[in-house]
């Protein structure tokens, strides 16, 4: 996790150097956007665990008391389709939200002790239903992500569920990737059989010689605060105790090749200081630059990862930019949605509990026309959601 408090490392403009060269400038610029995603990445590292407390304390809560409150207006129907004040097409409406509400409590929340009721009023086993829909979809699926993804799948291939499905095109997609893997190392390995040419000869030499010149430059700080800071050359316990763990962070830093944090611990250890900085011989500086270039993708793929992660569970597209803010908003939002939408159903709960009151309601009540795509739309929708790949 990064540290708060560190010394700040910058090349600034004194009395003598009016104006910073290219390169200065282009190593400050490093600098300030390195500093910018450790801060982005701190405050991800700072808020999951609040997210996730929020979640486990109040959002979980929410839904739990949400979904117990439709199986209580599930129930409620059940009991009012018994009713004799409900005409024929009363009853038709009350089965149709039932079944509804049921059918997705069941299969999306887990409410088993619903399915002996569900089944009562639509006429069908629950789970057969879903096992002959999940076959038929899967074979529909089948044929499209086999054309979708260029991968042959035989009769032999069991796609009877949605996992299933996914597990095989898994696979088939690992040994596509594994295969094209083997393809590119046979390629490089005839390319490096290949007599090379004075000009890739001298290339190589030369990229050769610049990664040992930037190894070589993060060693040297490296060596220079483990000869200063070597806690066994300290007679004094107090001052053995600081620079032990100022050592461990030294050596921390050098073995994941972060300069940054090597030269702010010179800076802390005072082993520089800012005319030092602002006198960086312009090649050492450049050979800084390459490792800080490494140092700031590092920071913004682990701070992607964090963004995509969340943008998955919040059912955003993956590429998205998300803050840790915005986050927490959503989930405050999704909180706060969730209490409207429970106090709403208690209301409604108690009205309906007024036969003539869920009479009235079922006057202005229209069943939905479904298309017959609806079903498969519903699979599709949920096969290629992001989710669904992780």
């Amino acid at each position: 996790m990064p540290h708060r408090n560190h010394q700040v490392i910058r090349i600034t403009q004194t009395s003598a150097v009016k104006e910073l060269s290219r390169t200065q400038k282009q190593f400050n610029n490093l600098l300030k956007k390195i500093e910018a995603q450790k801060q982005a990445l701190l405050e991800w590292q700072e808020t999951l665990p609040l997210y996730n407390q929020k979640i486990a304390s109040e959002y979980k809560a929410l839904c739990d008391s949400f979904n117990q409150h439709r199986v209580d207006m599930v129930y409620l129907l059940d009991r009012a389709y018994g009713e004799k004040l409900f005409t024929k097409s009363d009853k038709a409406k009350i089965r149709h939200i039932l079944t509804e509400l049921a059918e997705q409590l069941i299969l999306e929340h887990g409410k088993d002790e619903l399915k002996e009721l569900y089944n009562k009023h639509i006429g069908d086993d629950i789970d057969a239903a879903q096992e002959e829909a999940d076959a038929m979809a899967a074979e529909l699926m089948k044929s499209m992500m086999g054309g979708m993804f260029g991968i042959e799948i035989g009769d032999e291939v069991d796609v009877s569920s949605l996992e299933k499905m996914q597990a095989f095109l898994h696979e088939k997609m690992r040994e596509a990737e594994a295969e094209q893997a083997e393809k590119q190392r046979q390629a490089e390995e005839k390319r490096a059989k290949r007599k090379k040419t004075q000009k890739q000869l001298d290339k190589e030499a030369r990229k050769r010689q610049e990664e040992q010149n930037i190894s070589q430059s993060i060693r040297e700080v490296y060596r220079k605060l483990a000869a200063a800071l070597h806690p066994d050359r300290e007679p004094d316990a107090e001052e053995r105790e600081r620079k032990t763990k100022l050592m461990q962070r030294v050596n921390a830093a050098y073995e994941k090749k972060n300069l940054l944090q090597l030269l702010e611990l010179q800076l802390e250890a005072e082993q520089i200081d800012q005319e030092h900085l602002n006198n960086i011989a312009e090649d050492r500086l450049k050979y800084f630059i390459k490792v800080l270039k490494e140092q700031l993708f590092e920071l913004e793929q682990e701070v992607l990862g964090y963004e995509q992660e969340f943008n998955g569970r919040m059912g955003r597209p993956f590429y998205a930019r998300l803050s840790p803010k915005t986050m927490m908003m959503a989930l405050e939002q999704d909180i706060g949605s969730l209490r409207r939408d429970i106090g709403k159903l208690k209301e409604e709960i108690g009205i309906f509990r007024n036969p003539s009151a869920l009479k009235a309601f079922l006057k202005s009540y229209k069943i939905p026309k479904k298309r017959p795509t609806d079903d498969f739309d519903d699979f599709l929708g949920g096969f290629l959601h992001p989710d669904s790949f992780r």
